[in-house]
């Protein structure tokens, strides 16, 4: 079958790479996303490994439908105990485009009933989704087998202000050059994200061992294959170390319960500091990682230029021979630190405001 691995746009191109180390067969990008072929055993390893994706949808039918008798006709004729259970009530979800079909509650309906002709029960309340997609006239029923959104790692039950989501962190890490070698440094740490990412990527854990997904309440679920697949996975102890620093108590202590419910704790370090404190560790120069307040959610941006300028004063002060990869919307805040930066990739959406990754490496 055809499985869509569904990412922000503009981080397409990361996700295509990390299906490729996946080994998943002949990925292939298109807007919003990677489309690769596989079997349901390559969709529980997408759903258990991928870092990069929100979602992975297993198309099921595909046709062409130029008005709602021939939707229901079609639908009709997908093979829905196949892939859905009995005791499991689905809902469906209908997005028309372009196509002559243009009523998506009736869209819905249709799909609903042939559904439900099939001995299946349908429901507004069930965890389990049947995603109707009409563009052009082409319709295309996918399953949604992960549930809630991958970036819900599992582990991370603490949430600061205004969290980098696991999926842009990793995308952002692996933009900046990490590879799991390298120590980060979080000066604005939060709730820990970037540096939990870091460490557990370095470690080689599964980004989905602590969490459900849907595709486990789908027909031909065999739990014990499932369990095999998972026990194949191989921690590591990383080479580097994580560091993250935060002047809120709160945001330490909320840090740290996340590394230890993350099985992260021996390889992180989360400590109250002031940026203007901030030093950095022994070893090697690595990578600072920071996702500063931008103003638009929280903190007064006015007061956020002396916030910046702070920041990059210490880090050309202590930070020799780092990179430093800064996430803001604020393209005047991030000149505000002073470092040379390098040319920007084009920003990606994130809790309602286009983000983008600026690069330097201080000299």
């Amino acid at each position: 079958m055809e499985i869509f691995l569904q990412t922000v746009p503009g981080l397409e191109a990361g996700l295509a790479r990390e299906a490729e180390e996946l080994a998943l067969k002949a990925p292939r990008i298109v807007p919003g996303g990677v489309i690769c072929e596989g079997e349901m055993e390559d969709v529980w390893r997408a759903n258990l490994w991928l870092r990069g994706a929100s979602r992975v949808l297993a198309r099921i039918a595909e046709f062409r439908a130029m008005h709602l008798a021939q939707l229901d006709k079609r639908a009709h004729k997908v093979d829905w105990q196949a892939f859905l259970r009995v005791d499991q009530p689905v809902r469906v979800e209908a997005v028309c485009r372009k196509s002559k079909i243009y009523h998506q509650k009736a869209a819905t309906e249709r799909v609903e009933r042939a559904i439900a002709d099939a001995g299946l029960s349908v429901s507004p309340e069930a965890t389990i989704v049947v995603k109707l997609r009409i563009e052009d006239d082409l319709c295309t029923i996918s399953l949604d087998t992960s549930g809630e959104s991958l970036h819900k790692r599992g582990h991370k039950e603490f949430i600061g202000k205004a969290p980098m989501r696991e999926t842009l962190a990793f995308a952002f890490l692996r933009q900046c050059g990490f590879d799991g070698t390298q120590t980060v440094v979080d000066p604005m740490c939060g709730s820990g994200t970037f540096v939990l990412e870091a460490a557990d990527m370095a470690a080689g854990l599964a980004p989905g061992r602590s969490r459900s997904f849907a595709f486990e309440q789908l027909a031909g679920f065999d739990p014990e294959a499932w369990a095999a697949m998972k026990s194949q996975a191989t921690p590591k102890a990383p080479q580097a170390r994580f560091y993250g620093f935060d002047r809120d108590d709160g945001a330490i202590r909320g840090a740290r319960g996340n590394a230890e419910r993350a099985g992260l704790s021996d390889w992180v370090n989360f400590e109250r500091q002031a940026i203007s404190d901030l030093t950095p560790p022994e070893g090697p120069p690595g990578l600072v990682m920071v996702n500063p307040p931008y103003g638009a959610r929280i903190g007064n941006r006015k007061l956020l230029f002396g916030l910046y300028g702070a920041l990059g004063a210490t880090l050309k002060a202590q930070f020799k021979g780092w990179k430093v990869g800064l996430v803001t919307s604020d393209g005047g805040l991030a000149k505000a630190t002073g470092l040379d930066w390098e040319p920007t990739t084009p920003p990606v959406a994130f809790g309602g405001l286009n983000v983008t990754l600026w690069q330097s490496r201080i000299s």
